[in-house]
C-alpha cells in the first residue's frame, strides 16, 4: 500500500459482502451448502450464515494493490441470510445484511486514526457457485458502497467509496471466504481520501448460527 491519502473500501466487503454462504430447501448432501460436512445436511433458507475473521489474520484498506500504505482492522464480522440453496452442481444465493470493522488503525500520512468504516445501502445479493466463486451485488442501477472517517491533522474526514460487484472465493480445507485486493474508486471526500482503495480479508470459519451449534459451511 502506498503513502498519502486515505485508502477507504469496505467490504462491503463486501460486503459487503458476504457471498460466500447461501443455502436452501435441497435435500441434504445433495445441496450446494451443507453444514457440518461436504456431505452433511442441507442449509435451511431462511438461516443466518455469519463469520468472523480468520485467526491471525486482519481485513486490510489499502491504497494501492500491491504496497503496505493504508487501514488495516483486527475485527470484522460478516452476516447473511440464506435465500435459496438448489441441488449440486448450482449456484446458491442469500441476502448480505451486515457486515462491521473495529479495531481499524491506519499508516497513511496524514491520517491520525480511523473512526469508523461503514457498509451502506444493505442487503446487497450474494451468489455462491459450487465451484467456490462467490459474487456481491447491489440492486439494479446502484453500487456497493462503503463510507470511512478519518481523523486527520485537518479534522474529522468522510471519505466515500463505490464498487459494481465484488468476488470472493470459498474454500472447504478451512470453511472459508476470502476477498482479495476488491477494488473500490472514490465518488466523494476530501485530497486525503485515496481515489481508489484495495479490500482483503479472509473470514473463517462460514457457521450456520441457525443451528445448533453452529456448525461450519461447506460447498458442493
Amino acid at each position: 500500500m502506498r503513502r498519502h491519502t486515505v485508502p477507504a473500501l469496505a467490504a462491503t466487503a463486501a460486503l459487503t459482502a458476504l457471498a460466500f454462504l447461501p443455502a436452501t430447501a435441497a435435500s441434504a448432501d445433495d445441496a450446494v451448502l451443507t453444514y457440518g460436512s461436504a456431505a452433511g445436511n442441507a442449509v435451511s433458507v431462511g438461516d443466518v450464515l455469519t463469520a468472523s475473521l480468520a485467526n491471525g489474520t486482519t481485513a486490510t484498506l489499502a491504497t494501492s494493490s500491491t504496497g503496505t500504505s493504508g487501514i488495516t482492522c483486527t475485527g470484522s464480522t460478516l452476516s447473511a441470510t440464506v435465500t435459496d440453496n438448489p441441488a449440486a452442481p448450482g449456484t446458491a444465493t442469500e441476502s448480505a445484511t451486515a457486515q462491521t470493522f473495529s479495531g481499524c488503525t491506519s499508516n497513511v500520512f496524514g491520517v491520525r486514526g480511523v473512526q469508523s468504516i461503514t457498509v451502506n445501502d444493505m442487503p446487497y445479493t450474494t451468489s455462491a457457485a459450487s465451484d467456490g466463486t462467490v459474487k456481491v451485488t447491489p440492486a439494479s442501477g446502484s453500487a456497493i458502497q462503503t463510507t470511512v472517517v478519518l481523523s486527520t491533522l485537518l479534522g474529522s474526514v468522510t471519505c466515500v467509496y463505490q464498487a459494481p460487484s465484488l468476488s470472493a472465493v470459498s474454500s472447504n480445507a478451512d470453511t472459508s471466504l476470502t476477498f482479495t485486493n476488491q477494488v473500490f474508486s472514490k465518488v466523494s471526500g476530501s485530497l486525503l481520501c485515496t481515489g481508489k482503495g484495495y479490500f482483503t480479508a479472509t473470514y473463517a470459519p462460514v457457521v450456520d448460527s441457525s443451528v445448533d451449534g453452529a456448525p461450519a459451511i461447506y460447498t458442493n
